[in-house]
């Protein structure tokens, strides 16, 4: 375990020196030390890290449900919810036909409509916290667009275990399917009119009994989501939504910080072990196409949001490269895919693609300038169109809660 921690730690360090994120250098440790490649082999059992690994899982959602709150909604509108719709629109529904066209099958094709479909909400926001660009105006569409991302995220989630756990026949499916979303239902609803009830429950001073309290919470109700068909992640996403709203959320969410980067890192390392270096030319080409097919859809959906917004070239162009990374969610539904038993050329494909757009997320979106020079539109936009757009999401001065906890003012008139 040590030597995990360390390897990974180093691999990152030295990526962070070239400005690579975390995420594929953690997979890039586990591939290494696994034993699937020569030298020298940490942990020959991926199995080993299997309850560290699904503790990882659990945190990432429960983090992210923190940092979600329903009252998002309202405050982006009919815009962010058009804007994160055209997006998913484009992007799942490309990934559903890619998958369909590799002749992997259903289930396969399903999982990959995810895969290419979702973007990675820690990689987003390293990249807006690099670049700068937390305080552009662009940027609110583009944490809007990650917020619908995680309401589909939940009911995608819910809506694929059954179909993945292999039904025995339709009556079965279709019940399966009932029993996790009704279950699904009342950790909603729960979230939505149990806060106050939650708050008074999980109110203490004392940190060391609020991160035992959380954590039990967050680990208890994932693994009950899984016995009603709901993944465990989203069973601890749901938990991480009533809590972030109480008034204990802010400190919860500084103390599960460590812990979700630690298990985190287990989580993407242990994915890594699995992964047979071997196996992945077997997948080159498909990743390759995979990989156009995202940027294609991005950048479509880039222009659509500008011009939704009424923005121009320069704004297209950071949305399209900004959202481009894949990570964390596609990893979790390549987990899924081989517990399920689905083709084994599924996880080489996603670790693949993962990797690739990791690197190249980030790259291109420092570079997205040469992109908007090829963009069709507007050089910048117009000062009264950017009011009326900014005025009709909130008015002046709104903030955004960015995934890692911090607020980022987008300025409302200029």
């Amino acid at each position: 375990m040590g030597g995990a921690f360390l390897a990974a730690a180093v691999l990152a360090r030295l990526g962070g020196r070239i400005g690579l994120p975390t995420i594929p250098l953690f997979i890039v440790a586990g591939i290494i030390l696994g034993p699937h490649t020569p030298g020298v082999v940490l942990i020959a059992d991926p199995h080993d890290l299997e309850m560290l690994s699904a503790l990882g899982l659990v945190l990432l959602l429960f983090y992210l449900g923190l940092e979600f709150h329903l009252d998002d909604l309202k405050a982006g509108g009919r815009k962010m919810a058009l804007a994160g719709g055209t997006y998913l629109a484009l992007n799942v529904g490309a990934g559903l036909a890619f998958g369909f066209a590799l002749g992997w099958g259903t289930s396969e094709a399903l999982v990959l409509a995810g895969v290419l479909g979702i973007s990675s909400s820690a990689i987003v926001t390293k990249v807006l916290v690099d670049t700068g660009r937390l305080g552009n105006r662009e940027t609110k569409p583009i944490l809007g667009i990650i917020v619908v991302e995680d309401i589909f995220l939940a009911l995608y989630l819910a809506a694929l275990q059954p179909i993945l756990s292999g039904a025995d026949s339709l009556a079965a499916a279709v019940g399966d399917g009932a029993k996790a979303f009704a279950f699904l239902l009342l950790l909603a609803l729960a979230a939505r009119f149990g806060t106050r009830l939650v708050g008074r429950l999980f109110s203490t001073p004392d940190d060391e009994l609020l991160v035992i309290s959380f954590l039990g919470a967050a680990v208890f109700v994932a693994g009950v989501s899984e016995w009603f068909g709901v993944a465990d992640a989203i069973g601890a996403f749901m938990v991480g939504l009533m809590l972030g709203s109480t008034s204990s959320g802010e400190r919860i969410r500084r103390l599960v910080h460590p812990l979700r980067d630690a298990f985190g890192a287990i989580f993407f390392f242990a994915f890594g072990l699995s992964i047979d270096p071997g196996d992945l030319p077997v997948v080159l080409w498909p990743v390759l196409a995979a990989v156009a097919v995202t940027l294609v859809m991005n950048v479509l959906a880039g222009l659509a949001a500008a011009r939704l917004y009424r923005f121009g070239k320069p704004e297209a162009a950071n949305i399209s490269t900004t959202l481009l990374a894949r990570g964390e969610f596609a990893l979790i539904l390549a987990t899924m895919a081989a517990a399920a038993g689905l083709d084994s050329r599924l996880s080489p494909f996603i670790a693949g693609y993962v990797l690739l757009l990791a690197v190249l997320g980030p790259l291109a979106a420092g570079r997205s300038h040469w992109l908007a020079r090829y963009l069709p539109g507007r050089d910048g936009g117009d000062g009264k169109e950017d009011r009326a757009a900014d005025d009709g999401d909130g008015g002046a001065g709104s903030a955004a809660l960015i995934p890692d906890g911090t607020a980022a003012a987008v300025p409302g008139r200029r």
